[in-house]
């Protein structure tokens, strides 16, 4: 297979200088995230647990980025997650000893911001490693300009043209600005919105030195990454049959053990609790899919071709899988306000409780105009979800029981996907983590801009 990098024809390196290395065409991936705020232990239990050639994790639902909004609207320095580096102060000095490279999506809407916080935190440990940050995801400037000339922004799956103004609209990237910034010798990247499985694809796809028509190898490493990028749920985590999973209590966080052909062994390390068999691997598979034929922005990975066999005990092999072309468009994701949110709960004794609950609702949604009920527990709690943030401040008092006032009013958000254009290589740049400039748009200008120095200390 070919290099995948630009303007060389080299071989591709064997994982860079101080590479750990699998031994014998392997690259051992882990994730120690699936989600903001998951097992603060996890990335020390994953890099002190055994071997491993490259950390990752995910910390990027589409509820996150509205937190994040909410985070960087309060603080322009905010928009990151901050348990990153949590994490990461428990295991730089070891992973860069190692060798082993950190790639995190942990930079939501603030990489650069993230990217300054992990030389920071490095400085004060007194260490210098390599960070570079992927850029380019940001759309939100490009969506309003193009709705401003008509484009409707048909909803990814409604094709219902979006309606409200985006608070931020990110574009899922793909894995080439994560192979550019580790070939420049990156030992940390940080990137913004990427789809859940380049944190997997970019680091292969650099070891390998795959090309872009090297489909069937991207696809076996989309599966990869599809399985392992929510943690623990690829260890039992996400398995109906629950009680057949020993050690759920302190699941083991995944490793895909990825070939130079894109097939893999998920696995996890020895001693730790939950499962990896045929079944565990099966549900992740069927998780958020809407079909056979799983679209990325590097390849359309064809679930429907691979096979899963049991190699050993908590060993399961990912192998044949198929890839597509990738689509002519890209996914963006805009989150939108919701409106505003509050709650307020009602004490109910004595006898009667329902007849009560059901006055104490119709006393609450009659004394708010505008307001439609969210949720209604059997104990007679509600939810004011409205538009008008000044309806969420008024009290009211239940001719049942006394409560107290509702609590304080906060905004939320719906997140709203679209398909966009862009040209076959989805665009991203790359830098070290001094801003160099605004981001590049990720869909036009070049692909990504020329790799830079990494200052080292």
């Amino acid at each position: 297979m070919s290099r995948g990098g630009v303007g060389s024809t080299e071989p591709p390196p064997s994982g860079g200088a101080g590479f750990a290395g699998a031994g014998a065409g392997k690259l051992r991936i882990a994730n120690c995230s699936g989600f903001f705020g998951d097992r603060l232990s996890a990335a020390r239990e994953l890099v002190e647990g055994g071997p491993i050639d490259v950390l990752t994790g995910d910390w990027l639902a589409e509820l996150t980025m509205g937190v994040l909004a909410k985070q960087r609207a309060r603080d322009p320095e905010a928009g990151y997650a901050p348990t990153f580096l949590v994490q990461l102060e428990q295991v730089l000095g070891t992973c860069l000893e190692r060798g082993i490279r950190i790639v995190s999506n942990a930079g939501g809407l603030n990489p650069r911001g993230c990217a300054r916080a992990v030389e920071k935190l490095a400085e004060r440990l007194g260490l210098a490693p390599r960070v570079a940050c992927v850029t380019g995801d940001d759309a939100t400037e490009l969506l309003r300009q193009r709705r401003s000339e008509g484009w409707p922004a048909p909803h990814l799956d409604t094709g219902a043209p979006l309606e409200g103004e985006p608070l931020v609209a990110n574009a899922y990237l793909g894995c080439w600005g994560i192979v550019e910034a580790l070939e420049a010798g990156a030992d940390v990247v940080i990137t913004g919105r990427v789809s859940d499985a380049s944190v997997v694809v970019g680091p292969a796809a650099w070891r390998f030195g795959w090309a872009r028509e090297d489909r069937d190898a991207f696809a076996g490493a989309v599966a990869a990454g599809h399985v392992i990028e929510c943690g623990a749920q690829a260890t039992g985590g996400n398995f109906s049959f629950f009680q057949e999973v020993p050690g759920l209590e302190r699941c083991g966080f995944p490793i895909a053990e990825l070939a130079d052909d894109g097939s893999a062994v998920i696995t996890k390390h020895p001693g730790t609790g939950g499962a990896v068999t045929v079944e565990t691997v099966t549900a992740q598979l069927l998780y958020e899919i809407d079909g056979p034929a799983y679209a990325s922005p590097d390849v359309v990975a064809r679930f429907d071709t691979l096979t899963l066999e049991q190699e050993a005990l908590d060993r399961v092999r990912i192998s044949g899988t198929r890839g597509e072309p990738a689509s002519q468009q890209v996914k963006v994701g805009a989150i939108l306000s919701g409106g505003w949110r509050n709650g307020i709960t009602f004490g109910l004794t004595g006898l009667d409780v329902a007849a009560k609950a059901a006055l104490a609702e119709e006393t609450v949604w009659g004394a708010i105009a505008d307001a439609r009920p969210s949720t209604t527990s059997t104990f007679g709690c509600s939810a004011v979800r409205t538009p008008i943030p000044r309806a969420c401040t008024r009290r009211r008092r239940s001719s049942t029981s006394s409560s107290p006032p509702p609590t304080g009013r906060s905004p939320i958000g719906s997140a709203v996907p679209q398909w966009r254009p862009c040209s076959p290589a989805i665009r991203a740049s790359i830098s070290p983590h001094r801003p160099v400039g605004p981001p590049r748009s990720p869909f036009s200008g070049p692909r990504c801009s020329p790799p830079r120095t990494f200052r080292r200390k």
